[in-house]
Parts: C-alpha cells; structure tokens; sequence
C-alpha cells in the first residue's frame, strides 16, 4: 500500500488475466495507512472480480501469522 493505494504493478496482473467470477481478498503490510480507495481502484482492472478488503497484517507475531493462514 501507498498511500491508501495498491501500488500500479497490482492492476497491471489484474489487467493480464480473467478473474471474472473470482473473488479477491486483499491484504497488506502496510506501516500505518488502510486500504482506503484500494477496492475501488482496482475494480477499473478487474471489473468482474469480487474484490474485498482484507487483512492489515502490522505488528503480528509469527503466531499470530499462523493463525490467520488457518483460517
């Protein structure tokens, strides 16, 4: 995340494949911003794709990680 945006690389794979019908799930690393319009900027370059927020993955432990992956 920059700056409440996926960084432009991320649309150029959306923009390289079909994920109509897909669901999409993001998550980030993010220092302190959320994901802000992310969803909504994305949708331009996979307009048939269920795109939801995900994760803010900051400050977890190895444990913590794991327990998410399980999910």
């Amino acid at each position: 995340m920059w700056w409440y945006v996926a960084p432009t690389i991320i649309n150029t794979f959306l923009e390289a494949y079909d994920f109509s019908n897909k669901r999409i799930t993001l998550f980030a690393t993010s220092g302190s911003s959320g994901f802000g319009n992310t969803v909504k900027e994305l949708k331009v370059s996979a307009p048939n794709a269920n795109i939801k927020e995900g994760l803010l993955l900051n400050n977890l432990t190895t444990q913590k990680v794991k327990e998410l992956m399980a999910l």
